[in-house]
């Protein structure tokens, strides 16, 4: 898993989501713009994070185990029942 560049800071956090909530952008491929960089933030459950560029991964994000979102890399994710988090955007 990639990690936030050190030259990056906050700016922006969406709401916090639930299997039930989560809108249907991000179940479906999408992309941040240029520069923006995102983190995903698990509080409850798990979510199976989807990365399609360069090569496709798979990675099963936690409490533990948060994902970081690269600029302008196709991705969605899917939860993996009960789940809460957000995403936290940076740049």
């Amino acid at each position: 898993m990639k990690d936030l560049p050190g030259n990056v800071s906050a700016y922006k956090k969406t709401p916090e989501f639930s299997e039930t909530s989560v809108p249907q952008g991000l179940l479906n491929d999408h992309t941040t713009k240029d520069g923006i960089w995102g983190k995903i933030v698990i509080l409850e459950g798990k979510l199976e994070y989807v990365i399609q560029e360069p090569t496709k991964e798979y990675i099963e994000l936690s409490t533990d185990n948060f994902g970081i979102v690269e600029p302008t890399i196709k991705h969605h994710i899917k939860p993996l029942g009960r789940v809460k988090f957000y995403v936290e955007f940076y740049r």
